[in-house]
């Protein structure tokens, strides 16, 4: 009843601010609430703050004992949601899919796919030397095992 509760006040949360979406969700044995939020524009501390106290004010402590720890997804988190690759168009990922890893730049997400560009220096096709071909791949969402953004600094 009280994950039920939790589940109910967080569903309310989210689609008052239809700009947050959820990555995790948990709430181990010793009432232990985990929550991992991310945002089309990014997550404020404020965001954090405003998904902790939808929940935290409408439980009663008197009841129920509990901690709540309500978070963003790291810089260095894997992408797991569809917002999130649109969010990061024109940023460099790692993409690990079932059968090859490949660096590029994200220059496309739609519903179904991702599509990766970079450059590679190759051999000419005629004569001694080496050529820039840019490159591309496009990558279903179902066949990617992990992606990560790069941070460059």
């Amino acid at each position: 009843m009280f994950k039920t509760t939790v589940t109910d006040l967080l569903e309310a949360a989210l689609i008052e601010r239809p700009d947050l979406f959820l990555i995790d969700f948990s709430i181990q044995g010793d009432n232990q609430i985990k929550i991992v939020v991310d945002g089309d524009n990014g997550v404020l501390v404020e965001d954090c703050m405003f998904i902790s106290r939808a929940i935290e004010h409408n439980l009663d402590r008197e009841e129920q004992d509990f901690s709540l720890e309500v978070m963003s997804a790291g810089a260095t988190s894997p992408l797991v949601h569809k917002r999130q690759y649109k969010k990061n168009l024109n940023r460099v990922l790692h993409v690990k899919t079932v059968s090859d890893k490949l660096e590029g730049t994200l220059t496309e997400a739609t519903d179904s796919n991702i599509r990766l560009e970079w450059k590679v220096r190759e051999p000419k096709p005629v004569g001694k030397g080496k050529v820039t071909v840019k490159k591309e791949a496009n990558i279903a969402y179902e066949n990617i095992v992990e992606a990560k953004v790069m941070i460059k600094f």
